[in-house]
């Protein structure tokens, strides 16, 4: 909670926010102390700290940090920690907090992209490296989300907001979360493939690590339509390839070699063309029915000649955009965000996939 503190809530018997004069009378302690405590700086033991932080919400503190800012005369800065891999998701993504960066008004906001291997590889020391960075916030995809729950705890008792996009980290403390739906991704995935597949046979799903919630629940959203709409098709064990090209090429190369091989897959990562060329080489392109993650420019002739049944647009760019928007609205007047903020994923098959070919051009173009 220690982020209500630093930016707080209108205080409803009053008209007049409680201040931190207020505060340091309330605790008998000094303004200095109080002013250092809510700003996560050193000097201040941890029970003075946490007191502080309990008054400052209790009393519903609420600094305009905006004009602390401007009166200061420094920005914002907002620390985005994302993977390499995969670049078709993660680039859009970027593209869209450089877009909602470019828009902002009122406050000046210094933006400092980062980059780690892949989900789940790398983020723990870049997290903790940023912890003695003088950021405001951070945003982040959280990969495995009890390896970093011990730093994100740390952040919260300094004061630092966290915001998490493309995938949720429910139990760890955080700001708010931006991510498709992904329970209801995975059961768009199994009733596609239910209507399409009749005759009796397997399916498999092949993701990137269920440790990342966003993975897992796609699979448990696959599995539960599946059972009650297709109960004539076997749900093999998901294939995990953990984000790396090479292993999605050889695990489908060996899912492939099953006799009879799977009816259907489901991909749902974006990291899909490893898993294609492997179908391609075992001649299956178009006999395999294929429901792929993300709308990227490699998918579309895939998708054109029938390769690909259908894929599931998590709108990356619009998931950047709005959670630098959550978080500087945040920082710079208070606006207390929903928890979690799932979008609807659009559904992307031959007949309307010229729609978002050119949304795709609009969002790659250098003036958005």
């Amino acid at each position: 909670m220690a982020w209500h503190a630093r930016v707080g809530l209108v205080k409803q018997e009053s008209s007049k926010p409680a201040g931190i004069k207020q505060i340091a009378e309330t605790l008998g302690i000094s303004i200095g102390t109080v002013d250092r405590a809510l700003h996560g700086r050193s000097g201040v033991n941890a029970e003075t700290r946490a007191n502080v932080l309990k008054t400052a919400e209790k009393l519903n503190y609420r600094p305009n940090v905006a004009a602390r800012n401007l009166k200061l005369n420094r920005n914002l800065r907002l620390a985005v920690c994302l993977p390499e891999q995969i670049a078709s998701f993660f680039d859009p993504l970027r593209s869209g907090i450089r877009k909602a960066a470019g828009d902002a008004l009122g406050v000046r906001v210094e933006v400092d992209f980062q980059t780690y291997p892949r989900l789940g590889e790398g983020d723990l020391q870049l997290l903790q490296d940023n912890l003695k960075r003088d950021y405001d916030g951070i945003i982040l995809t959280p990969g495995n989300p009890r390896k970093i729950d011990p730093v994100l705890r740390q952040m919260e008792s300094r004061g630092i907001p966290v915001m998490c996009v493309a995938s949720d980290a429910p139990h760890s403390p955080h700001l708010a979360s931006v991510c498709v739906d992904a329970y209801v991704s995975g059961g768009i995935a199994a009733e596609l493939l239910a209507i399409r597949l009749v005759r009796e046979g397997s399916v498999a799903v092949v993701t990137g690590d269920l440790n990342t919630l966003d993975h897992a629940e796609k699979l448990r959203g696959f599995a539960a339509t599946l059972a009650v709409m297709a109960p004539h098709l076997q749900l093999l064990p998901a294939v995990e390839c953990h984000e790396q090209p090479e292993q999605a090429y050889r695990e489908a190369l060996s899912l492939l070699a099953r006799k009879p091989p799977p009816l259907g897959i489901y991909i749902n990562t974006a990291n899909s063309l490893p898993v294609i060329a492997a179908i391609e080489k075992r001649g299956l392109l178009g006999r395999v029915q294929l429901v792929t993650t993300d709308l990227f420019p490699e998918i579309v002739p895939l998708i054109e000649s029938r390769g690909v049944l259908a894929t599931l647009h998590q709108r990356p760019f619009t998931q950047g955009k709005m959670a630098f928007e959550t978080l500087v609205r945040f920082l710079a007047d208070g606006s207390k965000p929903s928890t979690l903020t799932r979008l609807a994923p659009h559904i992307v098959f031959r007949s309307n996939l010229s729609l978002f070919v050119n949304q795709l051009a609009i969002e790659a173009s250098p003036k958005v």
